[in-house]
């Protein structure tokens, strides 16, 4: 059984990023890249599903600029068999992602397709979605739990009353929540055999698939700096301004 692990480049989480000065987008020059952790977790999750003997071979999967391919030899050093990078300068949505995967999907022909929930970046969590409609795939979303069994994928997932298991007929479409799993430490030895796997690069052209994107993005500008809080005296002060002031009761 192949699995596919899609993986976003994004800014590292740790990283506060700025408003360009020409309101135009974020300043990522020479700003520490790293892979969006939900999709770690989804690459950990094809890898362990491999040392389990269900997947015969983990395809990790990014589309965007070459630098990219860093984001691949992490997943790579994680385990991953292979790469494949859909190279583009392009500044792709989720839309144009999910087609660009359809077409690596319809080359790979993989059982189960694994992506992160949602990116850190834009908060974007509906590639994984707008996948499983253009496959006509079942799907399963925020998983934190998987299981396959005789060509059957038992999701556990988080909603608001609790927990729901879904069984899924594979192929299927997976996006993978925070308690799935905790990603492994990428060791030194990892990444130098990482650097010997192969990672095909191939582009939107190729794929037979139009990455122009239909939004544009007016004006990127900086939250609103919170005002600091005061001192009240008394319960009786207290009440007074959440009439008059904050006006919530």
């Amino acid at each position: 059984m192949k699995v596919i692990a899609a993986v976003k480049r994004v800014v590292d989480y740790n990283v506060n990023v700025r408003v360009k000065a020409d309101q135009t987008g974020v300043d990522i020059g020479n700003v520490k890249m790293s892979m969006n952790p939900f999709d770690e977790i989804a690459v950990e999750a094809a890898v362990r599903l491999k040392e389990q003997g269900i997947a015969t071979e983990v395809v990790a999967v990014t589309c965007g600029v070459a630098a990219a391919q860093e984001t691949l030899r992490t997943a790579l050093a994680i385990g991953a068999d292979r790469g494949v990078l859909v190279q583009t300068d392009v500044a792709l949505q989720p839309l144009a992602v999910a087609k660009l995967l359809r077409a690596v999907v319809a080359a790979e022909q993989p059982a189960l397709v694994i992506l992160g929930k949602q990116a850190i970046d834009d908060d974007a969590c509906q590639t994984g979605q707008m996948l499983a409609a253009l496959l006509g795939w079942p799907q399963a979303t925020q998983a934190s739990a998987i299981q396959i069994e005789d060509g059957r994928a038992r999701i556990t997932r988080e909603v608001d009353g609790g927990l729901e298991v879904v069984d899924l007929a594979l192929p299927a479409v997976v996006t993978a929540d925070l308690r799935l799993n905790e990603p492994r430490y990428v060791t030194l030895p990892n990444i130098m055999k990482a650097k010997k796997k192969p990672v095909d690069v191939t582009s939107p052209d190729a794929l037979g698939v139009d990455p122009a994107s239909r939004l544009e993005t007016l004006r990127v500008e900086s939250p609103a700096a919170r005002a600091p809080g005061i001192k009240v005296a008394d319960v009786a002060a207290l009440v007074d301004k959440l009439k008059h002031e904050a006006k919530v009761i």
